[in-house]
């Protein structure tokens, strides 16, 4: 028990020390590869995702979601990459392989779809090597570049105010 404080201490510090020396790979492209990062606790609906690559023109193969679960059942084998807190190790280190893939790739766009607070999620989404962050999540603004305050059940409002904050960076294929 007391290892695990440690471990989470030193998670805790790796996470500021990301969020403090940011790499400045926030800048609006063309939208034309995204990531998710969900919470499989609070969200398990994987067609609003996949619907919102017709509504950003983007082929589904472009989209990459990671699940974070707690808990790790059976039903959570449909999600593409699913991990919980035993694959991030000390300092921060990412020990699942398929996680290490999704960091390392520099999506158009990442969403950070989750509203609890976890240490993890929030290593995965500072983590990331997006050009363009946005969440629902407002614990800590530094994480992203772009949040939407909507509550967790109403995918359809986020899904619109999303669509029109890229219209506005004009970063969307058929805004060119």
């Amino acid at each position: 028990m007391i290892l695990k404080g440690f471990k989470e201490n030193s998670i805790k510090k790796h996470l500021q020390a990301i969020l403090k020396n940011p790499k400045g790979t926030s800048k609006a492209q063309m939208v034309e590869s995204v990531g998710v990062i969900v919470n499989a606790d609070e969200e398990t609906n994987l067609e609003t995702f996949k619907s919102l690559t017709k509504s950003l023109q983007i082929l589904p193969s472009k989209l990459k979601i990671v699940a974070f679960s707690e808990t790790m059942n059976q039903d959570l084998m449909s999600w593409q990459t699913c991990f919980s807190a035993d694959d991030i190790g000390w300092k921060g280190v990412i020990k699942n392989t398929e996680l290490l893939t999704f960091l390392n790739t520099e999506f158009d766009l990442l969403i950070s779809y989750y509203k609890t607070d976890i240490l993890g999620l929030k290593l995965m989404t500072a983590k990331s090597k997006a050009h363009f962050k946005t969440s629902i999540f407002q614990e800590d603004n530094r994480l992203n570049d772009l949040i939407i305050q909507i509550p967790l059940n109403d995918f359809d409002a986020f899904e619109t105010e999303l669509l029109k904050y890229l219209q506005v960076f004009k970063t969307l294929k058929h805004e060119t």
